[in-house]
């Protein structure tokens, strides 16, 4: 058994690394920004509880104690700031979990800074007007690239997009590239969270599942 801490825990992906955790007997620290509006994460081997992933402080305190972080916090819609919220964040868990002393760090990203089938990356064939959203998950993942060091991260994500209404299978595949056409059901896509959590297989690289 491990104590993992999951930051995002009340998403959809958090929710299920959550549920997965436990499955697996983990002891897990759930990390929202607003405690009472996530009651139902709790159970005996979760504490849920009030932080910031884009304060080093935060993900440092509430990371310490664990043995990796999971990081599933996004933020997206009106009154948001993706391009700050997403290297904000990535600086504060490179520099918090090394504060704590936490070597493995999973973060959930997107399919869209894969190349596709072609060899080309797929965010360059988007609109022009979504594309800020995408840049700013690409700066992110630069910001693990470039200074995660000693940090051993992953960066996974759909190989092409989430299964919204699918159910769990127990299995799911790994990707050379991403694939629009792909899907993974958010419980499967916990799978390759916590198989990477649990037993590191990749390491500084984007992994791509379906």
């Amino acid at each position: 058994m491990s104590r993992i801490v999951i930051f995002g825990a009340g998403g959809r992906a958090g929710r299920q690394a959550v549920a997965e955790a436990r499955r697996r007997g983990h002891e897990v620290t759930a990390v929202v920004r607003d405690p009472s509006r996530y009651g139902g994460l709790a159970d005996g081997g979760v504490r849920i509880a009030a932080g910031d992933v884009t304060n080093a402080a935060d993900v440092a305190t509430l990371s310490a104690g664990h043995h990796a972080g999971i990081n599933a916090a996004a933020v997206y819609g009106a009154g948001t700031d993706p391009g700050a919220f997403f290297t904000t964040a990535a600086h504060a868990l490179v520099n918090g979990l090394r504060q704590a002393g936490v070597d493995r760090l999973i973060a959930v990203g997107l399919s869209v800074l894969l190349p596709g089938p072609d060899g080309t990356r797929q965010l360059d064939a988007l609109p022009a007007e979504v594309q800020p959203f995408y840049l700013a998950h690409a700066a992110g993942l630069e910001v693990l690239r470039a200074e995660g060091g000693t940090l051993d991260w992953v960066y996974v994500s759909p190989a092409g997009d989430f299964d919204h209404e699918g159910e769990r299978t127990g299995h799911y595949d790994v990707r050379e590239h991403g694939d629009a056409g792909a899907r993974i059901s958010y419980a499967d896509f916990a799978l390759a969270l916590l198989d990477e959590a649990e037993t590191p297989r990749h390491h500084h690289h984007h992994l791509a599942v379906s």
